[in-house]
């Protein structure tokens, strides 16, 4: 089978590449899903917030990926569910499984759109046995809002990460008790706006700079201990309080789904744990693309769509031989700044370029400096600044043509945490 593009994901960032690949000329474009059915994380996401930049309206999560599914099968897109890739290589030969057995499929580009994972209990080890009644936080969304069962009475969240937050109300307004959300750091890792809505609406405390110690119980979990820590996450001693519960969610995390990536011999940025791309979403690998989650974790879907757009395009322009990517500057992430997206920026394009990027603690009353050879080219004043919100900086196309030298970003201001 051959395809011109081949969007690896049926999620909101699939969809949207996939569209936005077919508008600008592809003639070919397939999806390949591995769950029954398209829309990906945003079908168990019922809470409304999605698409106020989109679509200047607020919709569910269901409803944010219907209207893409609709536009998708308008376009003729052809769509392959219940489908698994198996392995993908620096060719673009990609093998997948699904219901007519092993297929072999030749992609003139690829998107990779895989979304990502949520970080399970293995990977914090807390001490106990493993009982019943621990969940990850997505995982009991699934199964309170698709499957309609409830997952337990009395619950405690760890971690403050955005999924944990939307579902210590949801279980609030399902009838279960939230006794506390446990955050092991100074500062949330969830936007401020679900802290407000979700935490302070309902009269859930979220306890700060604490850990879960201990799981309690043995076929099924009846109490947590948690404990407070000092500036370097160490447990201190004596500050040791135990809370029943039945149930345990995990808010930890997500992991970038790329084993796929790796295959193809993509190399990965090991602070998103994410593909390297330019400004076009272009991977160092020729005719690959990523957009989304599985490039890096974003709090807002509106973002995804909008750099799926981006991959989308320039799949098909790479497939009509019309990406131009020759001269580009790198990008650098100095003092206070996690990391940068994209990698690079090409400077032969005619748009302007999102700068994504993340703090790495907390800054009030701050300033974000874009420089170009140390020369200041763009500053943004910041009144509140944290590790969970993502900062969107805009270069300007006329700006980028006369670039030159490496863009670094820094803070300027004082670190609280």
């Amino acid at each position: 089978m051959k395809y011109e593009v081949v969007v690896i994901g049926g999620g909101p960032a699939g969809l949207g590449a996939a569209v936005e690949a077919k508008k600008c000329g592809a003639n070919s474009v397939l999806i390949i899903e591995r769950d029954r059915e398209l829309g990906g994380i945003l079908n168990q996401c019922i809470h409304n917030g999605f698409g106020l930049h989109e679509f200047k309206e607020e919709l569910t999560g269901p409803e944010y990926a219907q209207r893409f599914i609709e536009q998708a099968k308008k376009s003729d897109i052809e769509i392959m569910l219940n489908t698994m890739v198996l392995n993908i290589d620096d060719e673009r030969n990609i093998i997948a499984l699904g219901e007519q057995g092993i297929m072999e499929i030749q992609a003139g580009a690829v998107v990779l759109a895989m979304g990502c994972r949520e970080r399970t209990a293995g990977a914090i080890a807390i001490n106990g046995y493993r009982p019943a009644g621990v969940y990850t936080a997505g995982m009991a969304q699934r199964i309170i809002n698709m499957e309609g069962y409830m997952v337990g009475k009395e619950v405690v969240i760890y971690g403050s990460g955005d999924i944990g937050l939307i579902m210590a109300r949801r279980m609030t307004l399902e009838g279960a008790k939230v006794k506390a959300v446990v955050e092991i750091m100074p500062y949330s890792s969830g936007l401020y706006r679900n802290i407000a809505q979700c935490l302070e609406d309902y009269d859930i405390p979220l306890m700060l700079s604490h850990n879960i110690h201990e799981i309690h119980g043995k076929d099924r979990i009846n109490g947590v201990t948690i404990s407070k820590v000092d500036e370097n996450r160490r447990p201190i001693k004596g500050t040791e309080e135990f809370i029943s519960c039945d149930t345990l969610l995990l808010s930890v995390g997500l992991i970038p789904e790329n084993e796929l990536s790796q295959k193809a011999g993509i190399a990965i940025d090991k602070i998103t744990n994410g593909p390297i791309v330019d400004s076009k979403m272009h991977t160092q690998v020729d005719g690959i693309f990523a957009c989304g989650n599985v490039l890096h974790v974003h709090d807002i879907v509106d973002f995804v769509t909008k750099e799926s757009r981006i991959a989308g395009k320039n799949a098909a322009y790479y497939v009509r031989q019309s990406l131009n990517k020759d001269s580009y500057v790198s990008t650098k992430s100095n003092k206070g700044i996690r990391y940068i997206m994209p990698h690079k920026i090409l400077l032969n394009g005619e748009e302007d370029v999102n700068l994504y990027m993340r703090v790495d603690g907390i800054y009030k009353d701050s300033k974000v400096i874009v420089k170009c050879d140390n020369k200041e080219i763009l500053s943004k004043k910041m009144r509140h600044m944290i590790p969970s919100e993502m900062i969107n900086i805009v270069l300007k196309n006329e700006l980028i043509k006369d670039l030159s030298g490496e863009i670094t970003v820094e803070v300027e201001g004082e670190k609280h945490a």
